[in-house]
């Protein structure tokens, strides 16, 4: 297999040309959907989704805000799925939609993989989903994890990213003896109390820690995106009071790749990281594994010290998570009374690592490598970006649409370019283009599509030729609506 084979990425982008686009989006006047057409999508729900409505509604009483999942907080209200079948959701009230969240990006197989499901259906008439003892696939999985991505000579598996990020911080700090975290302004590495920070828009600082005492993100800082020279100068002076544990990125650039990194970007933090004695850390929530089997770290050729897992490393059935890395960092979450070391990082987790959740990971994993699906849902998502732009094109709109493989951002309002380095223009504009990104989210549903807040949607080995060119012609309808076409 050559190495593009071996890769959803088929081309890396132009980062360069994509920032000059995205700017020129935030910098002029938003192009909204015309009022009278987002009315009628509105009363798509209204008419359609009766029972979605009254189900979260009902659910208001005993969850707040109705959900229990950030995702599902979708205009003008919740919708409730019953049924998952290969690129296609079903809700409550019947209507089908071509799914372009996949549960926020851990399927790629395509929903409700047969070969999976009768994998995990056979474990279960033999085995409870949970022992809190030792379990074959516990070893079959960190194994196959090994075979993938070699950087990964141990893994601890976890329950979710989030618990991972707050693991491999915990490991890094043990490790080094330092305390100081780095990451890239406006990434997003779950919503432990020192990664609230600089969250969503670079800058921010602890702009979302209502709740979270200062103390507790006092070692965590941050540094625009892309921007290696501030690294550096933040990793010069930390070396002056103690030094830095870790540095955190996410290999194709903070949210997933909403803000892009240039393709050497990993290299250089990677060097830097070894030029002044940090970890480099990689966040692979999204991308391990839905890049490639390599995941970014294969793509891109740089050796992370750890790898946070989560998402497809269960398949998208629940409790995915994990960290890996050297087996000499690793070490310090050795389990049992005082562990392998005098240094241990205390770590733990009830339904973490169970039967379920491992075996689902292994058998998904061997069918993502079987399938070529990493390739296949990337090729996937190299016709819908083409299709969305020339679809923009047709119809003279400023909006951007770029990937990375079965990665596609679409951004129309361009709410996630905005920063504090131009904090009026932030202030003013922030909750007007979120109110626009959410219109377009409501838009897209009611013409049967489902993406994760209006601007990102991910493809998968489901999505065949004929369900991304249905999928282009529902997108059209939307953008035919937009004011001034």
């Amino acid at each position: 297999m050559t190495e593009e084979q071996r890769y959803a990425i088929s081309e890396y982008h132009d980062v360069d040309e994509i920032y000059r686009r995205l700017y020129a989006l935030v910098g002029q006047p938003m192009r909204k959907i015309r009022p009278e057409k987002m009315q009628e999508y509105l009363d798509y729900f209204a008419s359609k989704c009766k029972r979605s409505k009254a189900m979260t509604d009902e659910a208001k009483r005993f969850i707040p805000g109705g959900v229990q999942h950030n995702l599902a907080f979708n205009h003008p209200f919740p919708i409730a799925i019953k049924k998952a079948d290969g690129p296609y959701l079903w809700d409550v009230d019947g209507n089908q939609y071509i799914d372009f969240l996949q549960a926020g990006g851990p399927i790629v197989l395509g929903n409700n993989y047969a070969p999976v499901r009768e994998k995990i259906i056979e474990l279960l008439q033999t085995c409870e989903p949970v022992t809190g003892l030792f379990h074959e696939y516990e070893l079959k999985l960190a194994e196959l994890i090994n075979r993938f991505m070699p950087a990964v000579e141990m893994f601890r598996m976890l329950g979710t990213g989030s618990e991972s990020v707050m693991a491999a911080i915990r490991a890094a700090r043990t490790f080094t003896k330092k305390k100081k975290v780095i990451k890239v302004g406006g990434a997003y590495h779950g919503w432990s109390d020192q990664m609230v920070f600089g969250m969503h828009i670079p800058g921010t600082g602890r702009f979302e820690a209502k709740g979270i005492p200062p103390g507790c993100s006092s070692g965590t800082q941050e540094f625009f995106p892309n921007d290696v020279g501030a690294l550096k100068r933040l990793l010069a002076r930390n070396r002056l009071f103690g030094g830095t544990a870790a540095v955190i990125v996410e290999p194709v650039g903070p949210e997933s790749g909403t803000r892009p990194v240039p393709a050497d970007f990993n290299k250089k933090v990677r060097d830097l990281c070894t030029e002044f004695g940090a970890l480099l850390i990689f966040d692979e929530v999204v991308t391990g594994f839905r890049l490639g089997m390599g995941g970014a770290q294969g793509y891109f050729k740089v050796k992370p010290d750890l790898t946070i897992f989560g998402k497809c490393v269960a398949g998208g059935y629940p409790m995915a998570g994990g960290v890996g890395g050297r087996a000499d960092i690793i070490q310090c979450f050795a389990a049992g009374i005082g562990g392998a070391s005098a240094e241990r990082a205390y770590v733990g987790g009830t339904l973490s690592a169970n039967p379920l959740s491992c075996a689902a990971g292994y058998f998904s994993l061997l069918e993502m490598e079987r399938t070529n699906a990493p390739v296949l849902a990337g090729r996937a998502g190299d016709r819908l970006t083409r299709g969305l732009q020339s679809i923009i094109a047709k119809y003279k709109l400023p909006f951007v649409v770029y990937n990375q493989g079965s990665i596609v951002h679409l951004e129309t309002s361009g709410v996630m370019l905005l920063d504090f380095r131009n904090p009026l223009k932030l202030l003013k504009e922030m909750k007007p283009r979120k109110h626009m990104i959410e219109e377009m989210g409501a838009a897209y549903m009611a013409n049967g599509l489902i993406t994760l807040a209006g601007s990102r949607v991910y493809t998968s080995m489901a999505d065949t030729n004929a369900v991304i060119d249905d999928a282009l012609a529902r997108f059209e309808r939307v953008f035919s609506s937009i004011e001034g076409v």
